[in-house]
């Protein structure tokens, strides 16, 4: 915040201040501030906005997160007043709010948008929510390459109400993309410069059907702000500001952790009872039908736990080891995946250092927890067969922790949806079986 401002002195400029008054508020504070100010009198809302000027309004409803809670926030007011907040409105921001809305609502909105914004916003819905041309806006500026640098100039002045004008996008007669000029460049050309002498051509753009996680790699590596969105000609369909991939990263981070923990990407911490039971509940019954599955390895071995019941005891150890030397793996993977870190270069030695840290991780754990066995039990034997177990596990562990995501992203299936789950799997069913198979090898000498 420019400036600190309690709820309370906020909430007494806004109701019995006049406008001169907000106006010099408004100007101090960050709509995202407002809103926070906002949210802890949630009784006083509609009051309190009712007192702010429409484009403020736009700003506070397009920092709210919750989609519907901005639809919420837009039906505090008469049909009027939203037809000119949504007229403030960024038409990508509109476009997302629309897309999570039942359709009726959707109607509402768009019968409230001039033609010319609900035509803009319809051909935004055209295209998937997760790809490039669902992210980008339509609000931007470009230039023609014929334009001098005198008529450019001119041309920007008129149109300062964009936020786009980090840099410029040149292009043809035919709004094919020729390339980018900086405002540095404009500026320190004479009037007379044609823009096409000036427009880099080794511009970076990106296709329209283009994953969002791809796009945001793509930031990530140039270091951009903004981007050109284009289709399979170069024509020029939007702009992708950098803002959005801030919000995307966030999405996708929370999504994957979500999904690794077998929750639904949706669900946060204020989901209601029922959303978040519907989230969960079919990740357990999952996780039951594999438990089940090692259950019935463990019952194939049940004559040797009836002779050495010490082994009930220390099989959890063993399996829930390796499940955390497999999820370690499974994460790094993942992550390395979802960044696009991992590539065919790379996945080779990713392989084997893999293998190798559980070879190393296996040995160290495998010998501490035979020494602890073998005092335990009293038996030596007893201590090597747990130990060659947990070595075994690890480096199962690891190497199912690596392939499973890799798999899953080769079958176009999210890495991070069901990996845990079948790391689990494996590290359960064949930490048992290492350790009670080795277990009936050795049984004389446990007897």
């Amino acid at each position: 915040m420019s400036y600190s401002i309690t709820r309370e002195e906020l909430k007494k400029v806004l109701l019995d201040g006049d406008q001169q008054q907000i106006k010099k508020l408004i100007t101090n504070i960050h709509p995202a501030d407002i809103l926070d100010i906002l949210h802890e009198d949630e009784d006083s809302i509609k009051e309190l906005m009712d007192h702010l000027p429409n484009d403020v309004v736009a700003n506070i409803i397009e920092e709210e997160d919750d989609e519907d809670e901005q639809y919420e926030l837009l039906k505090l007011f008469s049909d009027a007043k939203q037809r000119k907040i949504i007229d403030e409105m960024s038409k990508d921001e509109i476009t997302d709010l629309i897309g999570e809305l039942e359709e009726n609502e959707k109607q509402d909105i768009l019968n409230k948008m001039d033609q010319d914004d609900k035509a803009d916003v319809e051909k935004l819905l055209t295209f998937e929510p997760d790809t490039a041309g669902g992210i980008m806006t339509t609000e931007y500026i470009s230039i023609r390459s014929g334009n001098t640098v005198e008529k450019t100039l001119k041309y920007l002045q008129e149109n300062t109400e964009q936020d786009t004008t980090y840099y410029l996008y040149v292009v043809d007669p035919q709004n094919v993309l020729k390339g980018v000029v900086s405002l540095r460049d404009i500026v320190s050309s004479t009037f007379d410069t044609k823009m096409i002498d000036i427009t880099n051509p080794n511009v970076k753009s990106v296709l329209y059907n283009v994953d969002q996680e791809e796009v945001a790699r793509k930031f990530k590596k140039y270091g951009f702000i903004m981007m050109p969105v284009v289709d399979e000609e170069d024509h020029l369909l939007g702009v992708i500001e950098f803002d959005d991939i801030i919000d995307i990263m966030q999405e996708e981070s929370t999504e994957d952790i979500n999904l690794l923990g077998g929750v639904d990407s949706e669900e946060r911490l204020d989901s209601t009872i029922e959303e978040s039971f519907k989230s969960r509940i079919p990740w357990l019954i999952i996780n039951l039908f594999t438990a089940v599955l090692a259950a019935s390895v463990v019952s194939f071995f049940e004559g040797t736990i009836a002779q050495v019941v010490t082994l009930a005891t220390v099989m959890p150890i063993v399996t829930g080891m390796g499940g955390n030397a497999g999820t370690q793996t499974l994460t790094i993977v993942v992550r390395g995946l979802s960044l696009g870190e991992m590539t065919k270069a790379n996945a080779i030695k990713i392989m084997l250092k893999e293998i190798a840290v559980g070879m190393c991780s296996g040995i160290i754990i495998g010998i501490l927890v035979a020494i602890g066995s073998m005092i335990f039990e009293g038996n030596p034997i007893f201590g090597l067969v747990t130990g060659l177990a947990m070595f075994l596990n690890m480096i199962l562990a690891n190497i199912a922790g690596y392939f499973i995501p890799v798999i899953l992203d080769k079958l176009k299936i999210d890495p991070a949806l069901a990996s845990g789950v079948f790391v689990t799997t494996v590290t359960d069913v064949l930490g048992f079986f290492f350790f009670l198979g080795l277990a009936t090898v050795f049984l004389p000498y446990l007897i």
